[in-house]
């Protein structure tokens, strides 16, 4: 599994859908902190999305940038509805190898949204097979254990977010012993 950074403006979000149509207001609410919208796109009744992987690279990228004082709970609680999705217990089919995958073609939706309706009622729309779409949960999840130090030392800091983060932390510290027990 390999994970590469993707800057904000190289990301096709207007070619990859949420829960609610297309990403394309994804770096808008990342940028002006909608923390709240963001979760409801990237994350939909225990759903992820094509935006989901992308847009936590995202938030991650600038989290130990920042100072730990603008560090915002609704910020952390879109991490934790994520979290929340990862109920799977064993992989049904091999994820992508590369994130990057993820952006083929084959996968992207049209430049056009005209004929989004007729692409939801095909059997496997483009970027739903099976691959991709446990791709989704295990690319978002591996880049938020990777953030576990991260977390943990926001955690320590802010002790009001601390019990937030401690459920996220506890959420995804269980995750990773299922993984290594896989």
């Amino acid at each position: 599994m390999q994970i590469a950074y993707q800057e904000m403006l190289t990301i096709p979000w207007h070619r990859l859908t949420t829960a609610y149509g297309r990403g394309t207001k994804i770096p808008a609410l990342i940028e002006m902190e909608q923390y709240d919208k963001l979760a409801q796109l990237i994350e939909h009744q225990g759903t992820l999305w094509q935006v989901t992987p992308w847009a936590i690279q995202q938030l991650l990228q600038t989290l130990p940038n920042r100072p730990v004082t603008s560090v915002k709970k609704e910020e952390i609680q879109v991490y934790l509805v994520v979290a929340c999705a990862f109920t799977w217990d064993e992989l049904t089919s091999s994820p992508v190898q590369h994130m990057d995958e993820l952006l083929q073609e084959k996968r992207l939706w049209p430049e056009v949204e005209e004929e989004d309706e007729e692409e939801w009622e095909e059997e496997e729309p483009r970027g739903y097979e099976e691959c991709a779409f446990m791709s989704y949960y295990v690319y978002s999840e591996y880049q938020m254990r990777e953030a576990i130090p991260l977390f943990q030392n926001i955690a320590t800091m802010r002790k009001d977010l601390a019990p937030t983060l401690t459920e996220l932390l506890e959420l995804l510290e269980n995750r990773q012993k299922l993984w290594e027990a896989m």
